[in-house]
C-alpha cells in the first residue's frame, strides 16, 4: 500500500494522518490571550493564514481492524470535508471501517459519518463514543440555552446517532482492541476522548480537541477557545496531558495541528511547544 499521507507504525498499528482540509475561522475565538501576540505566534510559526483551523482525521490499520477516528466536516463545510476523498485515495472504502472512534460530537467531527442525503457513510461501523458526550448532546436544557447554531449542532448529533441506531456502543476504561485505550479528556466537551496506542518503541496519543491552533495553545496553555464547554477544565486537561505527553516522550496526533499529523511536545520557557520535526525529544529552552 502507498502512503500520500503523514503515517507512522506503531506497535501492530499503522496510523495514517488524513487530512480533512480547513475550516475559515479568526482568532478572536480565543480568550486568554491578546490578538496581536496571537497573531504574533502564528507569524513566527511560518503561519500565513493565522486564524484558520486546520481539520485531521486518523486511520488506524492492524490486526485485521480498519478504524478510523473523527470523521471530518463531511458536506457541512465548503473549504473541507476531503477525508473521505482521501480515505479512498490509500485504498479504503467506507464499507472497509469497521470501527469509528469519536473524540467528540462537534460538526468538524461528526460531519463525514452522514452524507449529503443525511444517510449514514459507514453502514459496517461500530460508532464509539463516551457516554457522558451522548447524555450531553441528548439533555434538553443544554439545547433550549443553546443559541440557534448550538441547537443546529445538537440535532446534528441527535440525527447522527439515531441514524446509527444499533451501531454505537460506550467507551469504558478497558482497551478497544489490543494495543489501544480511550483516555478521559474532558473539558473542551464532557466526554472529550483521546486514543492511546502504545507500542514498545513509541506510543501515540490522538489528543482530539486539546488545541486548535497548536503553536498558540502550547505556548500557553490557559489559552482557551469559543467551542469550549468547560474552558476552566479544558485548560486543566491540556496543561496535563501536554505534561504527560512530555514526560513520556509521547508522539502526538490532533485533529487541529497541521497536515503533518504527527508532532511531539517540548518544554519551552513557562510552557510548551509543538515539534514536527520527525523524533526530535529534546527540550528546548
Amino acid at each position: 500500500m502507498s502512503h500520500p499521507f503523514p503515517f507512522r507504525q506503531i506497535g501492530d498499528f499503522l496510523v495514517t494522518a488524513l487530512s480533512d482540509g480547513k475550516m475559515l475561522a479568526s482568532l478572536d475565538l480565543l480568550s486568554g490571550i491578546n490578538k496581536s501576540d496571537a497573531h504574533s505566534i502564528q507569524s513566527h510559526a511560518g503561519i500565513t493564514e493565522p486564524g484558520d483551523i486546520h481539520i485531521n482525521g486518523y486511520l488506524i490499520q492492524g490486526l485485521g481492524r480498519t478504524i478510523l477516528v473523527d470523521t471530518g466536516t463531511g458536506s457541512l463545510n465548503n473549504t473541507a470535508g476531503q477525508l473521505n476523498i482521501h480515505l479512498a485515495a490509500v485504498g479504503v472504502r467506507p464499507d472497509d471501517v469497521d470501527t469509528v472512534l469519536l473524540t467528540h460530537c462537534h460538526p468538524d467531527h461528526i460531519g463525514g459519518l452522514l452524507d449529503s442525503a443525511k444517510q449514514p457513510v459507514f453502514k459496517q461501523a461500530d460508532i464509539m463514543l463516551h457516554p457522558l458526550e451522548a447524555q450531553y448532546w441528548r439533555d434538553d436544557d443544554n439545547r433550549n440555552k443553546a443559541n440557534e447554531r448550538g441547537q443546529r449542532n445538537i440535532d446534528l448529533v441527535r440525527l447522527t446517532l439515531d441514524t446509527y441506531e444499533g451501531q454505537v456502543r460506550f467507551l469504558n476504561d478497558e482497551k478497544i482492541v489490543a494495543g489501544i485505550l480511550p483516555v478521559w479528556l474532558p473539558g473542551h466537551t464532557p466526554g472529550h476522548t483521546g486514543f492511546l496506542l502504545y507500542g514498545e518503541e513509541q506510543s501515540l496519543l490522538i489528543w482530539g480537541d486539546i488545541v486548535h491552533y497548536p503553536h498558540i495553545q502550547s505556548a500557553q496553555p490557559a489559552v482557551s477557545i469559543l467551542f469550549d464547554v468547560d474552558s476552566i477544565q479544558a485548560e486543566e486537561t491540556r496543561k496535563n496531558i501536554m505534561e504527560k505527553a512530555v514526560s513520556e516522550k509521547l508522539v502526538i496526533g490532533g485533529m487541529h495541528l497541521s497536515q503533518a499529523g504527527f508532532a511531539r511536545v517540548l518544554r519551552k520557557g513557562r510552557g510548551y511547544c509543538i515539534d514536527y520535526a520527525e523524533n526530535n525529544e529534546q527540550d528546548v529552552t
